[in-house]
């Protein structure tokens, strides 16, 4: 199935470290900052729909994700959010952008096993680039990568740019991620291949219900990425 694979492209934010999970527990703290003018489902709701609004302007990432939530509040106070709130909204997007980087289980074993075998690896991603190439550095995984693609979106478009820069047909390309919205589906729709590692918390915008396309393979965890190429 993957014999004639020539490139391996990784996703980054939970597929190599864990990043979903800040973003549940900032939006929770802002839910509780905010919990007199509203409860916490009507709020929630509100912050993500914000949050899409705002992708054409800020696209993803931690720094859009703050302006969002700064949004929010003005609008669910009618501009009356109290200063410590709102200093406690920018403190906590800071304190996102500090967070450690952890790994996810066997993620360097399988990273390095590849390296190892002469496959070329590459880091695609999308969100803020200062902030991927922080987490990147942090990781000690940069090593491992011929190319780092830090996309503003993960659409088909997107995925055949990278794949004419790096001079290839769509079918040598494999690439492996937690998203069937931006790793998977965009690349079996252009012929490309893809493996899919569910992470057990995902973000609203990236859920797909009803998922009819194949030729794509789920796998539990990332260590059997090295049992699917044969290796």
């Amino acid at each position: 199935m993957y014999s004639n694979i020539k490139t391996i492209a990784f996703d980054a934010d939970d597929t190599l470290w864990i990043n979903e999970t800040y973003f549940r527990e900032a939006e929770a703290e802002f839910c509780e900052l905010l919990k007199d003018f509203g409860d916490k489902e009507e709020i929630d709701t509100k912050l993500f729909n914000t949050e899409i609004q705002n992708l054409v302007h800020y696209g993803y990432g931690i720094k859009g994700f703050t302006l969002s939530m700064m949004e929010c509040a003005l609008e669910i106070t009618n501009n009356q959010v109290p200063n410590e709130v709102m200093n406690r909204i920018i403190q906590i997007g800071k304190d996102m952008l500090n967070k450690p980087v952890v790994l996810l289980e066997n993620v360097e074993k399988v990273l390095k096993t590849l390296h190892i075998k002469g496959m070329r690896l590459v880091l695609a991603t999308k969100g803020d680039l200062l902030d991927q190439e922080r987490k990147l550095e942090k990781s000690g995984l940069d090593k491992y990568f011929h190319h780092i693609e830090v996309m503003s979106d993960k659409k088909e478009k997107d995925y055949i740019k990278l794949i004419k820069h790096l001079d290839i047909e769509p079918e040598q390309f494999l690439m492996i991620g937690n998203s069937l919205r931006s790793d998977v589906l965009p690349l079996v729709k252009i012929g490309a291949k893809a493996i899919y590692v569910p992470f057990h918390t995902t973000w609203q915008h990236e859920a797909v219900d009803d998922v009819k396309e194949e030729g794509f393979e789920e796998i539990d965890g990332i260590l059997e990425v090295l049992n699917s190429l044969k290796i």
